[in-house]
């Protein structure tokens, strides 16, 4: 796999952070002495070169995760002003951490409490590290959500985009934390396309444990789905998470790759999913020397690989012409054939708001309100 260099600042970070993040276990001399050269590297860097590699950790959602495995760096190596920044960037990070979790966990347990069964999507698929939002999918009246989130939580509704309002999606300010909280509505996709997989979803739940607190989150057949869903058909970039979290999914868990092509299938993305496999395994071979173990039929669906992907303004951009665009189409025209006529309505509006977001950019320079 190749992704089109960029010999700028930002790419060097993104090179360091996947090398650093990325590496295959070190077994052997060869992989220490390779990871000693990477320490050696990252030590000598430039105050303000760290601090590149901070801020693209932290917009990755790897900054945990990337500190930890770089201050594993053997003693001989410590004692400098770069592991003494690393050290201070860690411990404000878990403190924002350990400070969001339990006001997640008090909102899931409130919404519980009223019968709402919350289920938090994404932001806890990067544990240790947690994501800039709190996302939560709950199947309840908006109105009644809303008065919750104010009653109990003193929090105020944030403007609303042209995609939230499709999306059924509500962002809300809690006082005393920089986090919004996002909670989709009876509704997934950026269109609020995703009405049977988000009416399935509380079916697939599974429990997980943070500290001492239990949050119920999706199955990993769903997790996989909402991820592809956020990137292959809203976003079209990666962030380092995604694919450290995908291995490790793969790895640790286990991917039951039948029941994700039943399930993507049903839901008409199975090639967005099979595509987004394919550009994580690509990815990882690049860096580990291997990728993920994905069965033959994963890999005769996906439409196109890592090879795709080009760096530019910090992400790992999906080309939407023609890539992404093939994958839009797949999933319009499989919901026409399925006469599923209001979600394909719903669906065929993204062309126009992508577009109304991508002229607002280009004359305000944000795409704030629309996207």
């Amino acid at each position: 796999m190749t992704v089109h260099r960029d010999v700028s600042a930002p790419y060097k970070s993104l090179d360091r952070l996947s090398r650093l993040l990325l590496q295959p276990a070190m077994h052997d001399a060869g992989n220490m002495e390779t990871k000693e050269v990477l320490w050696q590297e990252l030590i000598r860097l430039r105050a303000d070169e760290f601090e590149d590699l901070l801020a693209l950790a932290g917009s990755h959602h790897v900054i945990v995760r990337a500190l930890e495995a770089f201050l594993q760096e053997p003693g001989e190596l410590r004692d400098n002003q770069i592991t003494e920044r690393a050290l201070s960037a860690l411990q404000i990070e878990r403190a924002r951490i350990k400070t969001a979790l339990p006001i997640l966990h008090g909102i899931c347990q409130e919404f519980h409490a009223l019968g709402f069964a919350p289920v938090v999507i994404k932001s806890l698929d990067h544990l240790p590290d947690l994501g800039s939002d709190l996302d939560l999918y709950a199947d309840a009246e908006p109105e009644a959500i809303a008065d919750l989130m104010r009653s109990r939580f003193g929090a105020t509704v944030a403007p609303r985009s042209w995609g939230d309002c499709l999306a059924n999606k509500w962002n809300f300010l809690v006082p005393g934390m920089p986090e919004l909280v996002e909670i989709h509505i009876g509704r997934l996709g950026q269109t609020g396309e995703q009405v049977a997989l988000a009416s399935s979803l509380l079916e697939r739940t599974r429990t997980i444990s943070v500290g001492e607190m239990d949050f119920r989150v999706p199955s990993i057949a769903d997790r996989l789905l909402i991820s592809t869903l956020q990137r292959m058909y809203r976003h079209f970039y990666f962030r380092l998470c995604d694919i450290v979290d995908c291995i490790r999914l793969s790895e640790t868990n286990g991917i039951d790759y039948y029941s994700l092509r039943s399930l993507a299938e049903a839901t008409d993305i199975w090639e967005g999913a099979a595509t987004y496999l394919a550009i994580i395994s690509d990815y990882a071979a690049r860096y580990r020397g291997k990728g993920l173990d994905l069965p033959a039929f994963v890999n005769a669906t996906a439409k196109f690989g890592g090879e795709a992907l080009h760096f530019r303004h910090g992400f790992l951009r999906v080309p939407i012409v023609p890539q992404a665009g093939k994958l839009y189409m797949l999933q319009f025209g499989a919901g026409l054939r399925r006469l599923q006529l209001r979600n394909s309505a719903r669906l065929s509006l993204l062309p126009m708001l992508a577009a109304a977001a991508a002229i607002g950019k280009k004359l305000t320079g944000s795409d704030k309100g629309i996207w």
